[in-house]
């Protein structure tokens, strides 16, 4: 039913180059049993990220984290490693260097993550909680008269984004251009006009909030006193709403599939016998949406538990197989929150507090409206995107008793946002950044650099 590394012997898993590979549809079937087969090179293994892409996975919860916890000797910037990877590779997009407070190391780091997390924290829970609660009815009330859903197109993949389009002020209009952009940024596919889209509709979110300010999170960004730059700005905005959505939609869908599909959440699912809470708290031991990341690229070789780190090659961390490693593990998971599915150190996430939230609110809303929905197929024929990165699933269709309301939305409909909180919009402004930055915003999310 989960990831969690199988009593059984390790799977005889392809090895390519002397590097086990972890990435396509075995890995992401059943990565519990290649963790168990990397284990018996130690606490680090050598892998392969991609075609023709090696690495090292760290596996093991202490060396996870002392890496971690050492940004002098395990810096993030990906800019050496990055020169001799082709183009066209699929990883580089997400592993590129950018100038985020996750991917970058002090004192840049430190600047902005100071404005990301003083952004966040002026969010009051209670605005969230609206905001969230607003989304899912819009939402449930599609679905419901349906009687059957895809759980992942249908809910968990919009929420996050319709969310987080209110608290960065994003007027319904451009929240649309926005949320349909960064869908097809997802997806790896036609990235060049999804990446232009999305570069534009920033700027142009950034341009409205010049003109009219609010309390939102691009105001907040762009007042703070880090004096960010509007470029600096628009790569903190698409990391939150991008990379945010996407941890976020994979944390609400993967704790759907464990609360339908595991009899310790048995009963009516508004009143099982144990709390959305704790089903947070098992998907974020043992099937964490961020599987393998925190990535770092040591500068020079270093002798780390036994193995040969080589220079400029990424050093993954596995946030799947740390909280899983059989010298740390305990049974008693449900209120501990000791794993590493948020990071920890100076890069730790920091909207872990929020994301919570927001995954919370979104199931509770769900299972209130809708306490007998059910898979609509067995656990066992749900499919796991490729991918070493994220774990996430590529559907989770279910099926409930229809309930009364407006005429089913078609399938193919993509639902409005909620309306952002009311302040003037005029026309907006054209953004004062030349043409030129706007195409190297789109470059820059697709990995490309110069």
């Amino acid at each position: 039913m989960t990831s969690r590394d199988s009593e059984a012997s390790p799977l005889d898993c392809p090895v390519k180059h002397g590097r086990i590979p972890i990435y396509g549809p075995e890995f992401a079937a059943d990565p519990g049993r290649v963790y168990a087969e990397l284990r018996s090179h130690g606490s680090v293994a050598p892998v392969e990220l991609s075609p023709g892409v090696p690495g090292m996975l760290v596996t093991g919860y202490d060396a996870a984290l002392e890496v971690l916890r050492d940004p002098n000797r395990f810096p993030r910037d990906a800019r050496r490693w990055q020169q001799g990877i082709p183009p066209d590779c699929p990883i580089l997009p997400i592993m590129a260097y950018r100038p985020t407070c996750n991917l970058t190391d002090d004192p840049l780091r430190s600047r902005l993550r100071d404005a990301v997390t003083d952004s966040l924290d002026r969010v009051e829970p209670t605005v969230l909680r609206e905001f969230v609660e607003r989304s899912a009815d819009t939402l449930i009330a599609r679905i419901g008269p349906r009687g059957d859903a895809d759980l992942l197109t249908d809910y968990a993949v919009i929420l996050p984004l319709l969310v987080f389009n209110l608290l960065c002020g994003c007027p319904a209009d451009l929240g649309d251009r926005m949320v349909a952009a960064i869908q097809e940024v997802l997806k790896w596919e036609n990235s060049e006009e999804a990446n232009m889209n999305l570069g534009l509709a920033v700027l142009e979110l950034m341009a409205l909030k010049r003109e009219n300010p609010g309390p939102d999170v691009t105001t907040w960004l762009m007042d703070h006193p880090a004096g960010l730059t509007d470029e600096e700005v628009a790569h903190q905005l698409v990391m939150l709403v991008g990379a945010g959505s996407e941890l976020a939609q994979n944390l609400i869908a993967n704790t759907l599939r464990l609360l339908l599909s595991d009899d310790r959440f048995g009963g009516d699912l508004s009143d099982g016998s144990l709390t959305v809470e704790d089903a947070l708290d098992e998907v974020l031991w043992v099937d964490p949406p961020l599987a393998n990341f925190g990535v770092t690229y040591p500068v020079e070789p270093i002798s780390f538990h036994g193995v040969e780190l080589p220079a400029h090659e990424p050093v993954v961390i596995s946030f799947a197989a740390a909280n899983n490693d059989p010298s740390t593990l305990s049974d008693h998971r449900a209120g501990n929150r000791a794993h590493l599915s948020w990071g920890i150190g100076p890069h730790t996430c920091p909207a872990q507090g929020h994301a919570r939230l927001l995954s919370t609110v979104a199931i509770e809303k769900l299972l209130d409206a809708l306490p007998d929905m059910e898979l609509a197929v067995p656990v066992e024929e749900l499919v796991w995107r490729p991918g070493f990165i994220q774990r996430a699933l590529s559907s989770l269709p279910v099926r409930f008793p229809a309930i009364p309301g407006a005429a089913p939305a078609s399938r193919e409909e993509t639902p409005a946002p909620p309306p952002a909180p009311a302040v003037p919009v005029p026309e907006a402004p054209v953004p004062p950044e030349p043409e030129g930055w706007r195409r190297r915003l789109g470059r820059w999310w697709a990995g490309e650099t110069g």
